[in-house]
């Protein structure tokens, strides 16, 4: 008899979604728990929201992306979740990091 194998390329969308769902949930975590150990005066410094709009933001947002999947009826939520995350992470972040640092040279 003819045996399906354990990895079908027909599974490879739900093996991708579930990697991606996986890894952004990760992410929202650390982007959560970084913008938590973060100094307060640090976000007024950068000239963004406070501390406490990013926990709300990152907070929500990883909250959507453990609720939600990338190829459900939510997906829309996990979307918008993921972008706050990675808002945070592309833009909020490094001016954290160079305010509490310094300037690399």
């Amino acid at each position: 008899m003819f045996q399906i194998p354990i990895f079908s390329i027909w599974y490879l969308d739900t093996v991708v979604y579930f990697v991606f769902d996986v890894g952004f949930s990760i992410m929202g975590l650390f982007a959560f728990f970084h913008a938590l150990t973060q100094r307060v005066d640090a976000y007024t410094a950068i000239e963004r929201m406070t501390k406490p709009a990013w926990l709300g933001i990152t907070g929500g947002g990883t909250a959507a992306l453990l609720l939600f999947g990338p190829g459900g009826v939510g997906s829309i939520f996990w979307l918008a979740g993921l972008i706050a995350v990675l808002v945070y992470m592309v833009d909020v972040r490094p001016k954290l990091i160079e305010v509490q640092r310094g300037p690399r040279w």
